[in-house]
């Protein structure tokens, strides 16, 4: 009997330490891998459109390369709400590239890449957003991601990057509980209010000021450039904060101090 006992035990353990080195993936999505990824520690959810024709098209760029070399993402999402997963989760996909998100500057170490099938000038289609708060419910209860850590492309590497366009519904998310939004009852800004402080505390590199002011515009406004601009011989310089920039900022800067 003692015999038997230590030899269940043993299976036991040799089944537990079989089961520590399968890869992480997300029971929500059908496993296609891509040989793209490294070793990483997921503290964001990163939000891509694939700005492609189709599909299966992205699909197979997730797996090879585009012009600019090897790229892949965690998951892709069809319009049609379909999900594949191409990189373990505990890996680093190569999604994010250069770029900067408060005193983050290597986000494929720090984030889940997650693309949606989509041309950067169409709407995003119910079924792929009802299967992407799926799948952000699934990974930030499983993988520990606070609910408010989504971004898009866009945010970290506003001078390179305009995904997900301005058609993503944030708002949607935001009801569903993920990322932040301005409240819609948020009162005018202060005098003497900066907005550029409140930029940065969000997490934008203000390095590239006017990136950063079209970035923010696109997301928490859906305008697709700046509104106004100081124009200098090679384009806008500085970016001009009108009310409802400053408004939504002052809000957005308010719900962070809160929670710190």
């Amino acid at each position: 009997m003692i015999y038997a006992r230590a030899g269940l035990a043993l299976g036991v353990l040799l089944a537990l330490a079989g089961c520590a080195g399968l890869p992480s993936r997300s029971p929500l999505a059908q496993w296609s891998p891509s040989p793209n990824h490294s070793a990483r520690h997921a503290q964001f959810i990163v939000l891509h459109h694939t700005q492609m024709a189709s599909f299966d098209e992205a699909l197979n760029t997730l797996k090879t390369a585009n012009d600019h070399g090897e790229v892949s993402a965690h998951y892709l999402i069809g319009e049609n709400g379909r999900i594949v997963q191409l990189v373990d989760e505990r890996e680093r996909a190569w999604h994010a590239g250069v770029g900067r998100w408060g005193a983050l500057t290597d986000l494929n170490d720090a984030s889940i890449g997650i693309e949606l099938d989509n041309d950067g000038l169409e709407p995003f289609s119910d079924a792929q957003i009802s299967a992407l708060l799926r799948l952000l419910e699934d990974l930030c209860a499983r993988l520990n991601i606070p609910r408010d850590a989504v971004i898009a492309h866009a945010d970290l590497a506003p001078a390179r990057k305009a995904d997900p366009s301005a058609q993503f519904p944030w708002a949607r998310l935001a009801e569903a509980g993920f990322g932040i939004w301005p409240r819609a009852d948020a009162p005018p800004a202060p005098a003497g209010f900066d907005p550029v402080l409140a930029l940065a505390l969000i997490g934008y590199d203000t390095g590239d000021l006017v990136a950063a002011h079209a970035a923010f515009q696109r997301r928490f406004r859906g305008i697709e450039s700046p509104v106004g601009g100081v124009s200098g011989p090679a384009g806008p310089t500085a970016p001009v904060f009108d009310d409802e920039d400053r408004r939504l900022l002052f809000d957005l800067q308010q719900q962070i101090l809160a929670r710190e």
